[in-house]
């Protein structure tokens, strides 16, 4: 009984912490107190969110893991800029498309036309059997969903592609990438796929991946992710599920 005691104060605890880290990043993320800004002190912030200053300062903490905060003895809790953020923090991530998608969009997009086809070109050189059949697998799980009268499914198997697509490069560091960005392609697919006929017109340049990795030519895979990629951005912009002005 006493073990379990301490197992549901944990959890809670733990709970209440991510509570807090995620109402401040949002807020530092929408604006609320701008670079240089410093947070209200302890015993207010603290009272403002409804919890205790032992959980205030580990979510704070938190924040400064991630860029977000710098603590300083004579200067107190200050708000970093941007430019010092993980951006490839899933939180990060998560604040930033709730405050501003379009911009997320854009960047995601850029980072794919960079990463990916030189992904793809390793792909080709470096790519085991195992890595063929990973490709060929996420592929298969595409057209399956693809397949279905809700779809339900495609943009998960969507991911999984393309992060095995980075895992078959042979080079852990983008390996790390594509399961960091996760959110963000979320996000892309979800609305790219909201355009009437993307997930059809999608499936054969998937294929053309595979096969140009398979037959080891990287000219071929590089090329034919970056037409993945380039499709994805004019679905974006015509996708009903943003504005107009998106991208």
């Amino acid at each position: 009984m006493a073990s379990r005691g301490r197992a549901e104060i944990v959890a809670h605890f733990l709970t209440m912490h991510q509570r807090v880290v995620d109402e401040l990043g949002r807020r530092i993320v929408g604006g609320a107190w701008g670079p240089g800004d410093p947070l209200p002190v302890e015993d207010v912030l603290a009272a403002e969110a409804g919890v205790s200053r032992g959980v205030l300062r580990e979510a704070v903490k938190a924040l400064v893991a991630k860029g977000m905060l710098r603590v300083r003895p004579r200067t107190g809790t200050r708000v970093l800029p941007p430019e010092h953020w993980n951006h490839l923090d899933r939180d990060v991530l998560r604040w930033k498309q709730a405050e501003d998608a379009t911009a997320l969009l854009h960047d995601t997009g850029e980072l794919r036309r960079i990463v990916e086809p030189a992904a793809a070109r390793l792909a080709a050189d470096r790519a085991g059997p195992d890595d063929v059949r990973a490709l060929y697998d996420a592929l298969a799980a595409m057209e399956a969903a693809a397949a279905e009268p809700g779809r339900s499914g495609y943009v998960e198997a969507d991911i999984a592609f393309h992060r095995a697509l980075l895992d078959a490069s042979g080079n852990r560091l983008l390996g790390s990438l594509g399961r960091a960005v996760d959110i963000a392609l979320e996000h892309g697919f979800l609305v790219s796929t909201q355009t009437p006929g993307a997930v059809e017109a999608s499936l054969p340049g998937h294929r053309a991946v595979v096969e140009a990795v398979e037959a080891r030519d990287p000219s071929a895979a590089a090329a034919a992710v970056l037409a993945i990629v380039e499709a994805a951005e004019q679905e974006i912009a015509q996708s009903p599920a943003l504005p107009g002005d998106a991208v």
